[in-house]
């Protein structure tokens, strides 16, 4: 990956939990996030006492790096999201300007929290569908912003690959949002759900408390226990 291809955003703890549907046990489980880029999930959770690790090919570069990459595509994204907002629900977030401070405040948190976290092992530059981590190491895995979202650019069968390496190292996979980059529900979704319906998986799609990109308000819960 080179970073010139990077748009870091970073989403904040109090999002991954409407996001993921997260309960108080949840939490205390030991959770893997991928593709979790800058957001401030891992460095809010440990700081509560929780267990976590984010996978993230970005993580491959250094603090540097990835504050510059965030400074110089920041007004970028906030520019195409003014010139798209009626995609977007000002519910939740209620203008720009509050998205701004938001994700500022979840990216600043992350770059704090990213060389000690990279030396305890909490940040772990990889990336799907193969991950360098044991079978069952985590009871919670989540995919944030990734799977389905790019839908056109990754192939149902990379959707496939993924869903079942998310399941190898932990027994309950959670995947957010539903819809591709234009907002509508991805066509890998139903295909994906009746695959792992029909080995035995326990596959469900329920509604989040959580809806900011209009249609995104679902997830994909796959329990592979």
């Amino acid at each position: 990956m080179q970073l010139a291809e990077v748009v870091p955003w970073g989403r904040l703890f109090a999002e991954y939990q409407r996001m993921f549907a997260l309960s108080e046990l949840d939490l205390k489980k030991r959770v893997l996030g991928c593709a979790d880029g800058p957001a401030s999930f891992n460095a809010e959770l440990t700081a509560q006492g929780g267990k976590v690790v984010s996978v993230d090919p970005l993580y491959g570069f250094s603090r540097d790096q990835i504050a510059s990459r965030i400074a110089a595509t920041r007004e970028t994204v906030l520019q195409q999201v003014r010139r798209n907002r009626e995609d977007f629900v000002w519910r939740q977030i209620e203008s720009i300007e509050q998205l701004a401070d938001l994700r500022r405040t979840a990216m600043e948190l992350f770059l704090e929290d990213f060389e000690p976290g990279l030396h305890a092992g909490r940040y772990l530059a990889a990336e799907l569908p193969h991950l360098p981590l044991a079978g069952n190491s985590f009871d919670l895995a989540l995919c944030s912003h990734f799977l389905f979202l790019y839908s056109e650019q990754l192939s149902l069968e990379f959707h496939s690959e993924a869903l079942r390496e998310l399941c190898r190292v932990a027994p309950d996979v959670r995947v957010f949002p539903l819809v591709r980059l234009d907002g509508q529900i991805s066509e890998y979704v139903a295909p994906v759900v009746k695959e792992f319906l029909a080995e035995g998986y326990a596959a469900e799609i329920l509604q989040v408390d959580y809806e900011f990109q209009k249609g995104g308000n679902q997830l994909l819960r796959i329990r592979c226990g």
